[in-house]
């Protein structure tokens, strides 16, 4: 018997029962599309992370208050980030921008909107953070120094609270403070659960004066001259603060400073390790669907003991019949692995909770060639069950 009678049989034998031929395959089918599309999201967050890092710059600090260290601990103030804009302590330094940041509830006529972030700050932060005007303009130091209670809202925020209107111009509440809508800013993204477009920038007195008191500064954005730079920075930065607050030698900082290379490097392992968790979860989905063909496969040859023994009395060999169930079993697999790959791709052109997925071709094939092995490996019980039966055993059989 050769190869093309073996899968004339194979598919003979399938299409004698297509509903159950069909439920095995969805688990083959389930397994591989959560494989392709749970891989796909996990990259695509990694990626969507990556660009919002990077559009900070590659020249960008970013020193914030350190944890765990109790009443000893010196907050960040202004006058810190005005200190690191030293020609002669700092000559790697271009601006240091203080930032206070909150939330608040802004109203404009019946509309009610959730600000998530509001900063406070400086002119030099909208260099610093790549944040460009598309409509209206940005707030000037002298509005700082006036504490004018202007603000430059995001896109995502100014669609909230304005829809179609035009939003420069307005005058806006922020938690029953009037703010005066002086600019929209060019659209950056959402990176998953939070959106750079959603926010409201203001200057860093006004915000003090009205939203958060004259409190602790948040963080400190700071700008290396250049991208090689940013090494020399950091030190001329951690230099500068350190004697600021006093820390000596053999003692941890009050204080904490990340770049942009350090977060990319940090949140990147988050995602990996976040990917690597789903395909796991996929990947048992597979195996559910591997048992499910050596269950089936198991039931089909017991319901053609019959037939096997007919077939071995009238000369069919061992091989025949092994390789018969064993290519049912693989084509039930190779059918299940094409439609989850078609449905994982497919899956993929959609945003699921706000992370565009992105599909990666080695994750196609690897999903696909292990349904090839599922139906192999689960399916070589069953097959080498049915060959090994005795003609006179199976004739017997009822």
């Amino acid at each position: 018997m050769n190869l093309l009678e073996i899968l004339r049989f194979a598919v003979r034998g399938l299409t004698a029962n297509k509903l159950r031929s069909a439920l095995t395959t969805l688990g083959i089918t389930i397994g591989v599309a959560a494989v392709i599309l749970l891989v796909a999201v996990g990259n695509g967050a990694s990626a969507s992370i990556t660009a919002s890092i990077q559009g900070l710059g590659t020249n960008v600090l970013n020193v914030s208050p350190a944890r765990g260290q109790g009443s000893a601990a010196r907050p960040l103030t202004t006058q810190d980030a005005h200190a690191l804009v030293d020609p002669v302590g700092a000559p790697d330094v271009k601006a240091a921008s203080p930032v206070v940041s909150t939330s608040a509830t802004a109203t404009f006529g019946q509309t009610t909107y959730d600000l998530p972030s509001v900063t406070g700050t400086e002119p030099a932060y909208f260099t610093t953070t790549n944040r460009a005007v598309a409509d209206g303009a940005l707030f000037t130091a002298e509005d700082v120094t006036a504490a004018r209670k202007v603000v430059v809202l995001g896109p995502t925020a100014a669609q909230s609270i304005f829809g179609t209107a035009e939003p420069v111009g307005q005058r806006v509440l922020l938690n029953s403070i009037q703010f005066t809508v002086i600019g929209v800013l060019q659209a950056k993204g959402a990176t998953g659960l939070q959106n750079a477009d959603d926010v409201a920038i203001a200057p860093l007195t006004a915000v003090q004066n009205s939203l958060t008191g004259y409190g602790n500064l948040n963080q400190i954005a700071v700008q290396a001259t250049t991208a090689d730079s940013v090494s020399l920075a950091q030190a001329e930065v951690t230099a500068i603060l350190n004697a600021r607050h006093g820390v000596v030698a053999g003692r941890n900082p009050d204080f904490q400073i990340q770049n942009s290379e350090q977060l990319l490097a940090t949140r990147t392992s988050a995602t990996e390790t976040f990917t690597v968790l789903l395909a796991a979860v996929a990947a048992i989905s597979l195996l559910v669907g591997g048992i499910g063909v050596t269950n089936i496969m198991l039931v089909t040859v017991t319901e053609r003991i019959r037939e096997i023994g007919i077939r071995k009395a009238i000369g069919a060999p061992k091989s025949a019949i092994l390789g018969q169930f064993l290519a049912e079993a693989t084509m039930l697999s190779l059918f299940g692995g094409l439609l989850g790959v078609a449905i994982g791709v497919l899956g993929s052109r959609f945003t699921i909770a706000g992370i565009t997925p992105v599909v990666v071709p080695s994750s196609i094939v690897l999903a696909f060639a292990v349904s090839a092995l599922i139906g192999l490996f689960f399916g070589s019980y069953p097959a080498n069950r049915a060959a090994s039966l005795r003609p006179i055993d199976a004739l017997r059989h009822e």
